[in-house]
């Protein structure tokens, strides 16, 4: 079994910081990916940021020079550091772990989180 326990959502105004955690527990793989998935109502859930466990990172267009996602693989927690907020990235928004039990395996496990809502607004 894989938990996913999400905090630091809440209220901000424009321009203002948050910083998301995530901690994972259970059966952890050392291969792996965590990242953050944001989903607003009536639309679809994208990709915000995501980071390996090797160190790699990748961002969404829309985040990119603003947000910073990273990681303590001893600690298995991934954070995203979120600054200069504007209202479109209010949404709630979901750690992610992909994991594979080898480098060479064909099939990858997916959690999600509960979700932390984060609302950017004056």
């Amino acid at each position: 079994q894989v938990q996913l326990v999400e905090s630091g959502g809440g209220l901000v105004q424009p321009g203002g910081s948050l910083r998301l955690s995530c901690a994972a527990s259970g059966s952890i793989f050392s291969i792996n990916a965590m990242g953050w998935y944001r989903q607003a109502p009536g639309k679809q859930r994208e990709l915000v940021a995501a980071i390996t466990s090797g160190g790699s990172t990748n961002y969404a267009d829309s985040v990119k020079g603003r947000f910073t996602i990273s990681r303590d693989n001893a600690k298995n927690t991934v954070s995203l550091q979120m600054n200069s907020l504007t209202p479109e990235d209010t949404a709630v928004y979901y750690c992610n772990l992909r994991q594979r039990r080898t480098q060479g395996s064909n099939f990858a496990y997916e959690y999600w989180g509960q979700g932390t809502q984060v609302t950017v607004s004056s």
